[in-house]
């Protein structure tokens, strides 16, 4: 399973420092807009402490995590959607992605311009999602031209998406996302194919920089920041039920290169306590619906992504699409229970490997064993 998270946000708010953290690569990171031209693509690990315990329970050769890709694409600025600063092509590249990653900036720096001059969080989030918002009204205003003969001719579909692009219409005019709008699953279908930006889920990502005059100022942890601006921001997200998180990507960039207890000393010595990093890519696992079960023996140990609600066949599908077809049963243990007992045969002795069928729901952390 394939899904993408786009990084977008304004020039210099840090997007491809984050995007080198996030994948080990590098890519330009230089101090001026429109650096980044082509969206760069990085495959990144999701992080599974359980995967460890597992090889080394069933002394696998390999270890293969669940991974979600994620897209740094060029900074957005005021008018790219009506083709400033080449937007037309970066809004294209969001189009593409499954989720968004708004990367917004929260720290002082005047060693880096902002390109709007002052750090303003909900100002910066305002212009990138009215950007959006545009290229929506874009797209809905041509799905409506082009939509009547079929509603002339009493096309039922077609009634039925004339009544939801004359709701999106609405709603983009009056400033609101359209995933701040409740569909049902036949309207969602229906809208499906005009690819709109804003129904995308959204993952703020705060940008600090420890060292400098943060809007944390004192580094004290997110929510207990003096700064009106940082205040407002974290209201307008509980307001909205956004989901954030608190990143500080030059440091995450920095210690990309350390690994076990030496990053985890590098990353005591620079003041960053937790990893920022790691919480953006569950943040971003979790925003796409994913969830992971997981397969054990000598030759791997690995992690699979499916989406929430997944039944077995098609959990199974995911190893081979075959299996989705000719699935049997599956002969499930918890992590927890796996780990407790020490082995599969033990599970089975203790009552705690159990048979499922095609209707079982797979739940996260359950170890499978298919048989078709």
């Amino acid at each position: 399973m394939s899904l993408s998270i786009g990084i977008v946000g304004l020039p210099n708010v840090g997007k491809s420092t984050l995007f080198n953290a996030l994948t080990k690569k590098s890519v330009p990171a230089d101090n001026y807009p429109f650096c980044t031209i082509d969206p760069s693509v990085g495959i990144v690990p999701v992080p599974d402490d359980r995967l460890e315990k597992l090889a080394t329970l069933s002394n696998s050769k390999k270890i293969i995590p669940a991974v979600i890709e994620f897209v740094d694409i060029a900074g957005l600025v005021k008018g790219a959607s009506e083709g400033e600063g080449l937007g037309n092509q970066f809004l294209s590249h969001i189009r593409e992605t499954d989720a968004i990653a708004e990367v917004v900036r929260i720290y002082e720096n005047s060693d880096l311009i902002h390109v709007e001059g002052t750090i303003d969080p909900l100002r910066d989030i305002d212009i990138i999602n009215m950007e959006l918002i545009l290229a929506d009204m874009q797209t809905v205003d041509k799905r409506s031209q082009t939509i009547g003969r079929d509603v002339k001719r009493g096309d039922k579909d077609a009634i039925k998406l004339q009544g939801l692009l004359d709701q999106l219409k609405i709603a983009l005019n009056e400033g609101k996302l359209a995933n701040l709008l409740l569909f049902n699953e036949e309207e969602l279908r229906l809208i499906r194919d005009l690819h709109l930006i804003t129904m995308k889920p959204i993952l703020y990502v705060l940008n600090k920089q420890s060292g400098g005059k943060n809007l944390d100022e004192m580094n004290l942890p997110a929510g207990e920041a003096g700064d009106d601006r940082f205040k407002k921001l974290i209201a307008y997200f509980n307001e909205h039920k956004f989901h954030y998180v608190v990143v500080d990507a030059k440091i995450e960039d920095e210690l990309k290169e350390f690994v076990g207890v030496e990053r985890d000393e590098m990353r005591n010595e620079l003041g960053a306590h937790d990893s920022g990093v790691d919480s953006l890519i569950k943040a971003g696992y979790d925003l796409l619906g994913l969830q992971t079960y997981l397969t054990t023996g000598e030759m791997e140990t690995r992690a699979w992504t499916i989406k929430k609600g997944s039944t077995a066949p098609m959990a199974a599908s995911v190893i081979h699409t075959d299996f989705k077809d000719k699935f049997i049963r599956a002969e499930i243990v918890a992590y927890e229970d796996l780990l407790r007992v020490g082995s599969f045969a033990e599970a089975k002795a203790q009552g705690v490997l159990r048979t499922e069928g095609k209707e079982y729901i797979v739940k996260d952390g359950d170890v499978i064993e298919f048989k078709i």
